[in-house]
C-alpha cells in the first residue's frame, strides 16, 4: 500500500479494538467534550494501550493511550480511536500531531468530527503519510450523537415534555395539577429526566408547583440531570430546587440564548423542558425544539389551563407538523413521541 493511502476496510483486529474503544469512550464524562475511546495495536493485532477522555481539560484519549507506551513503543502501531483525532489547540494539543510525533502508522476511526475548529484530523494524518481508514459504526455514532448535534447547532437538543387531560388542560381551574397521569407515566418521567444532560422549568413553575427537579429512578447511582430555571424572577430561598444535588442554574433571556447558554457555560448537550406552558411555547415558537413527549391521561377537565400557549400561529398553514409519532401505553394513560417536521420541508409539502 502507498504511505498515505487508506485501505479499503478495518481488518478483524481493528474491528475488536473499536469494540474495546466504544465501552472505554462511555467511562468518560459526557461534558463539552465528547466520550471518546482509542485503543493502540501493535503490528501483529496486540493491544499495547489504551485510553479515554476524562472530561474537559484533560488529555484526549489518544493521548492518554500513547501516554502509556514508553517513547518509540508506537512507532509503526495502529491507533483505533471512535471519533476522528482532533486538530486545533483548545485547552491540550492536536491529537494529530500527537499520534503523528508518536511514529503511529495507521489510524482507524468511526466517526467524523463534526467541528469547525477542530476537524481535519484525518486530512492532516494522511498528508503525513498515515494511512487512514474511516470505519463507521452505530454504536460509536451513538455515544457522541448529542455532542455532535450541540456541535453542529450551538445549543444542546431539547425535548419539551408536558401531561394534559384528554381535552388539553395541564391543570385544574384551581391551578391544582398533581396529578393528572397514573404512577407508569410518572416513572416514565422520572426515567427521562435521568437520561437528560439537564431538566427546565420556567420560573413560574418553580412558584406554583415547587418541584424538586430531580430524578427518581430504581436506581441509585442513575444520574441526576442539572436543573435549570428559565426567567427573572426570584427562585424562594426554601424552594425545593435550591436543595438538588448539582446545584441550581438559573438563565433569563430570549430561547436562543438561553441555549446556547446551557451549551457553552455548562456543556449540556440534551435539554428537557417540563413546563410551564410559557416556556414550553417560547421554545417552539422559536423553532427551537426538536422533540415532544406528550402524557395524556383519559380524564377531562375543561377550564383555560391550556398545557400550551400562544404559539404565534395564526392560520392553519403555518401549524407545526409532526414527523416519527408514536404511541405507548404506559398504565391508562398514552405517551405521544414526535419529531418536529423542520419549517422548510414543511413548507414545500404544504
Amino acid at each position: 500500500m502507498a504511505t498515505g493511502q487508506a485501505a479499503a476496510t478495518a481488518t478483524g483486529a481493528e474491528r475488536e479494538a473499536l469494540d474495546r474503544a466504544i465501552a472505554l469512550a462511555l467511562r468518560g464524562p459526557r461534558t463539552h467534550n465528547p466520550q471518546v475511546g482509542c485503543v493502540v495495536l501493535g503490528a501483529d493485532g496486540t493491544v499495547l494501550a489504551e485510553g479515554h477522555h476524562r472530561g474537559a481539560g484533560t488529555v484526549h484519549a489518544e493521548v492518554d493511550a500513547l501516554s502509556q507506551l514508553a517513547p518509540g513503543a508506537a512507532r509503526g502501531a495502529t491507533a483505533v480511536v471512535t471519533l476522528e483525532p482532533c486538530d486545533h489547540v483548545g485547552r491540550t494539543g492536536p491529537c494529530s500531531e500527537a499520534l503523528i510525533a508518536a511514529g503511529v502508522a495507521r489510524v482507524v476511526y468511526a466517526v467524523s468530527d463534526p467541528g469547525t475548529a477542530s476537524s481535519g484530523g484525518a486530512a492532516r494524518l494522511a498528508a503525513a503519510g498515515v494511512d487512514v481508514v474511516r470505519s463507521p459504526d452505530d454504536r460509536a455514532e451513538a455515544v457522541v450523537a448529542d455532542w455532535c448535534f450541540a456541535m453542529r447547532h450551538g445549543r444542546p437538543h431539547v425535548t419539551v415534555k408536558w401531561a394534559q387531560s384528554l381535552d388539553g388542560r395541564a391543570a385544574a381551574a384551581d391551578g391544582s395539577s398533581r396529578w393528572i397521569t397514573g404512577e407508569r407515566a410518572r416513572a416514565h418521567v422520572h426515567a427521562q429526566r435521568a437520561a437528560h444532560d439537564a431538566i427546565a422549568v420556567g420560573t413560574g413553575t418553580v412558584l406554583a408547583d415547587d418541584p424538586a427537579l430531580t430524578a427518581r429512578t430504581d436506581d441509585p447511582s442513575a444520574p441526576q440531570p442539572l436543573p435549570v430555571v428559565v426567567g427573572a424572577r426570584d427562585v424562594p430561598a426554601d424552594a425545593r430546587v435550591r436543595a438538588h444535588p448539582r446545584g441550581l442554574v438559573q438563565l433569563e433571556g430570549a430561547p436562543d440564548v438561553v441555549l446556547a447558554a446551557l451549551w457553552r457555560e455548562h456543556g449540556v448537550q440534551t435539554l428537557y423542558v417540563e413546563g410551564g406552558p410559557t416556556l414550553a411555547s417560547a421554545l417552539l415558537a422559536a423553532g427551537l425544539v426538536d422533540a415532544i413527549h406528550c402524557y395524556v391521561a383519559p380524564t377531562l377537565l375543561g377550564g383555560g389551563r391550556t398545557a400550551l400557549g400562544d404559539l404565534g400561529i395564526a392560520t392553519i398553514a403555518d401549524r407545526l407538523l409532526l414527523d416519527d409519532v408514536a404511541l405507548e401505553h404506559l398504565g391508562d394513560d398514552l405517551l405521544l413521541t414526535a419529531t418536529i417536521r423542520p419549517a422548510a420541508t414543511a413548507a414545500k409539502e404544504g
